[in-house]
């Protein structure tokens, strides 16, 4: 357990070194150096100087350090631009035998983005001693040793590096050995025994000698240990292999138990000092991985092979006889990287909320990084190509993830960028992280109404605060920028008072009618409503609202003729000659409403003589319904009734009297309010009559006169006006037109004409003169024509 924990230390150091010596080589540098064991708390520098910063921009443009392998040693204040440390470092823990011991740090300002290199050197301090394998050697040395032989010694292991390493091994005072210090390729140094003088076993068949290692470190640290030499037979032979250096190499990934390598040596004795024992010279961590068969000389794995940790192994191997001899070789093994190691991606800097409208901007910045070598290494970091955003490569393995321009929220309001890094080894290893970004709304839509103008329609005469109808109007932008208030815009029509007539609600866009509204008054309105939302500028839209104000009936039929008001009754003359359909009279009546409330009908509720006249219903004509006789009372009342077709209908009553004569120059008689006796009103009319005879006596030339005046008058004028259908002056604006309901469809002229000895002076339409409907005898509209005033026409 302890074993496999320090080999995936030392992984994680060789990592380390193979990272940053990649970094480095990518860029200029600034570099730093102190000693291990520092203290924490330590000034290290200001960066801020040494980067030609001011104080205090590394705080407002975000500085951050990053360091590599998550060995976080420095920390920065960003206030004052001082590099601390953060914990003691210790060099043999971080980089092992690597020298020169250097990490690379990234000092990474966001805002904007940008990125320095600094590395930190660490120097050797002599903090340890030399060690040995094992605290006892054993030697086997024949006593026919001849001097000048060599005996080869297991090395002290040494954690510190260059000066501070091993630099020398001594051994105790003696008569037979002293101790020669050899260097490796690598620079170590290990010792051999060399045989001064022969040895004698009958004489000293053992020796204890002491080796020690000392290390160039001031002042200077040694260790020891205690090297048994057994002085054995005659063995002249010593094992002798077939190879001095083995290389090979093997994947990573092979098992335990492969085999990696199987050495030989030979040894030209026979019997016991010719049986060869292999065994692994070197002890120590390089030869933890694998084992060898002392009696095959294979050697096998016994533990997992991690290129990443270390590439490279170079043991010593031995091959002993029994009789002390031993032959040695090289085995240098040679481990090869699979791709075994999916790429990682490491987060630096992360947005996860932008404006829709910002242009290109960075939101993640991000490293990929991946342990294994060659084209198992090497990286491709891709996005989908359907998104708005941008991969761009900024400094060795480091990317910003940046817009391409300003996003639309409306059209898409969140963003899952999939980063996908891949290695180009065999097989490919992947490795994917998901970036969720937020596009924040910004007020880019105006309110927009679901219809461009709204018709509405509302009864007259409604309740106050009467809700007549909805608008609504909707922005695809979203919290207070989507939220509309609705109002009424100025209208252009300095007579339509609108704010008296409609209110709106702000929140909901319900219109309401304030007041009760008359449709003879105002039949339709029109106006623009606005909808702008909270947004910064705000934004806004209008639509036209079109209010149509139904008609209901509330207005009875209003009489224009005869007029029901005046003083005295009104009456109409029929002579005794009429014949059946002789127009009496036309009752004229008008209604205010509008459609079918204004359709009007006229009925005959009551009459003195019920058979003797008839109303037509469409048009209001009184036309008598057969001949006059004798016996025809002189005076009749009429009781018409003017009723609409509304729902429920309203009618107003129209009186009428008729006074039958012989001849229109009897005088005109009122007809009195209450009904007389038959009797008496002969009596009466007879005094009449011929007071009238001698009135029509005593002023006939007078008459005549003025009768001849008056026509010749009514033609001059007549030939003046034309055929004009429609009378000169104003008509009275409130009275609707109901064309096609028989009121005034129509165009009449009347005569209005007043008998000679008529004291009231009232006039009275005798008949129809455009267009003539019952024919006529030429010869009676001579003799019925009384002394004509004036002319009239009604359309």
């Amino acid at each position: 357990m302890v074993l496999g924990k320090l080999s995936n230390k030392k992984r994680q150091v060789i990592f380390i070194v193979m990272l940053l010596l990649l970094w480095e080589a990518g860029s200029e540098a600034i570099r730093y150096s102190m000693p291990e064991e520092t203290k924490s708390g330590y000034l290290l520098a200001n960066l801020a100087k040494d980067l030609g910063l001011r104080v205090g921009e590394l705080a407002t443009r975000g500085a951050r350090i990053h360091h590599r392998g998550n060995k976080e040693l420095l920390q920065l204040d960003a206030d004052t631009g001082n590099l601390l440390l953060k914990k003691t470092p210790d060099r043999e823990e971080l980089c092992g035998a690597t020298e020169p011991c250097v990490l690379h740090f990234q000092l990474i300002l966001e805002n904007p983005v940008q990125f320095f290199q600094t590395d930190l050197q660490l120097t050797d301090i002599n903090d340890h001693s030399p060690e040995f394998p094992h605290r006892e050697m054993l030697l086997k040395i024949p006593e026919s040793a001849q001097p000048g032989t060599v005996f080869p010694l297991k090395a002290a292991q040494d954690p510190d590096i260059g000066s501070n390493a091993v630099q020398n091994y001594t051994v105790s005072a003696n008569l037979h050995f002293h101790v020669v210090t050899h260097s490796r390729a690598d620079g170590r140094k290990y010792p051999e025994l060399v045989l001064d003088r022969a040895l004698d076993r009958e004489e000293q068949p053992e020796l204890t000698l002491t080796l020690t290692a000392v290390d160039g470190g001031s002042p200077p640290r040694s260790g020891t240990t205690t090297v048994h030499i057994e002085v054995v037979d005659i063995n002249d032979n010593a094992p002798q292999f077939v190879q001095s250096l083995y290389e090979v190499q093997v994947p990573e990934n092979r098992p335990l138990g492969t085999l990696v390598v199987a050495v030989s040596a030979r040894d030209l004795d026979v019997g016991p000092y010719g049986n060869v024992a292999y065994s692994l010279f070197q002890g120590g961590e390089v030869s933890q991985p694998f084992v060898i068969d002392q009696v095959t000389g294979e050697i096998r794995l016994k533990g997992a092979l991690d290129f990443e940790e270390t590439p490279y192994y170079n043991m010593e191997i031995v091959a002993t006889d029994s009789g002390g001899f031993s032959g040695k070789c090289s085995v240098a093994i040679q481990v090869l990287d699979v791709n075994d190691n999916a790429p990682k991606l490491t987060i630096s800097s992360l947005t996860t909320s932008i404006p829709e409208n910002a242009p290109e901007t960075v939101v993640a910045v991000f490293s990929v990084s991946d342990p294994d070598s060659g084209d198992n290494g090497r990286m491709v970091c891709s996005i989908r190509n359907d998104l708005h955003f941008l991969l761009k490569p900024t400094f060795e393995n480091y990317y910003t993830l940046v817009t391409e321009g300003p996003l639309d929220r409306e059209s898409r309001a969140e963003y899952n960028i999939t980063i996908t890094v891949t290695d180009m080894g065999t097989p490919r290893l992947t490795t994917q992280h998901t970036i969720t970004v937020q596009v924040s709304d910004v007020n880019d839509n105006a309110p927009a109404f679901t219809q461009s103008s709204y018709t509405l329609f509302i009864q007259e005469n409604n309740s106050p605060a009467l809700h007549i109808g909805t608008i609504s109007a909707t922005d695809s932008d979203s919290g207070s920028n989507a939220h509309i208030t609705y109002s009424l815009l100025p209208t252009h029509d300095p007579n339509l008072a609108l704010s008296s007539l409609i209110s709106i609600n702000a929140d909901n866009g319900q219109l309401f009618a304030l007041r009760a509204l008359d449709y003879e008054a105002l039949q339709t309105f029109e106006f623009h409503v606005g909808a702008t939302d909270q947004g910064s500028p705000a934004l806004s839209g209008q639509a036209l609202v079109r209010v149509q104000v139904l008609d209901t009936n509330d207005n009875a039929p209003f009489v224009l003729y005869p007029l029901q008001n005046a003083s005295a009754p009104f009456t109409e003359l029929l002579p005794r000659a009429a014949e059946p359909g002789y127009l009496v009279t036309k009752v004229v009546a008008v209604d205010r409403d509008s459609g079918q409330n204004a359709w009007l009908s006229f009925q005959l509720l009551k009459a003195t003589e019920p058979g003797l006249f008839s109303v037509w219903a469409h048009n209001g004509e009184v036309r008598t319904s057969r001949l006059l006789s004798e016996r025809d009372a002189p005076k009749h009342r009429l009781l018409l009734l003017v009723k609409d077709n509304g729902d429920p209908p309203q009618s107003a009553s129209v009186t009428l009297h008729v006074l039958l004569v012989d001849g229109f120059s009897q005088p005109f008689l009122p007809l009195p309010e209450v009904a007389s006796n038959p009797a008496n009103d002969d009596d009466v009319l007879t005094l009449y009559l011929v007071i009238a005879l001698a009135s029509v006596s005593s002023l006939f030339l007078l008459s005549v006169l003025l009768f001849v005046g008056v026509r010749l008058c009514r033609r001059a004028r007549a030939s003046t006006l034309g055929d004009y259908s429609v009378p000169e002056g104003h008509f009275p604006g409130h009275l609707v037109d109901v064309s096609g309901t028989g009121t005034l469809s129509q165009s009449y002229q009347y005569e209005v004409c007043l008998t000679g000895d008529s004291g009231t002076g009232e006039f009275k339409f005798l008949k129809p003169m455009i267009p003539q409907l019952f024919p006529q005898d030429p010869g009676r509209e001579s003799k019925e024509s009384p002394h004509c005033r004036e002319s009239f026409v009604f359309s």
